[in-house]
């Protein structure tokens, strides 16, 4: 899923920040708590407080050529006023690869007043927007 969304968003990009949480779902429902609280809070805090975050770096291997393993862009961010998101893909085998983009609000209204402890696709789609997500040549 990081895959195909990352290629998404490089052939798609957003004319503003977003910040995402992705989640794959292979049954008929999400379970609300597959967004832990920690990633609720740092979505919400992306958008209205401030949210500080330091990019790992990958440890040195012994004997290897290469100091790192991937060169990181910079080692840290700060983002305040961005849009964030739940990104659910109801995996169907041989399907279209339709994504749900919810803006976090509506996903914890939703799970706020629901009396379900999941998410169906249905209840994702009448508080997000599906997108299609197809293969792009990234040899380009």
């Amino acid at each position: 899923m990081q895959t195909l969304f990352r290629d998404y968003i490089k052939h798609n990009s957003p004319i503003f920040p977003e910040v995402y949480e992705l989640k794959i779902c292979k049954s008929t429902s999400l379970p609300f708590d597959a967004v832990k609280k920690h990633q609720t809070k740092a979505l919400l805090d992306s958008k209205k407080f401030g949210f500080f975050h330091k990019l790992t770096d990958p440890p040195i291997f012994y004997g290897g050529k290469m100091r790192f393993n991937l060169p990181r862009p910079f080692d840290c961010m700060w983002l305040i006023g961005v849009k964030a998101f739940v990104v659910v893909w109801f995996y169907k085998p041989r399907q279209p690869k339709i994504f749900i983009k919810i803006p976090i609000q509506n996903f914890i209204d939703l799970e706020g007043k629901s009396v379900r402890k999941s998410m169906t696709e249905e209840m994702a789609l009448s508080i997000g927007t599906p997108f299609l997500i197809k293969k792009y040549d990234n040899r380009k």
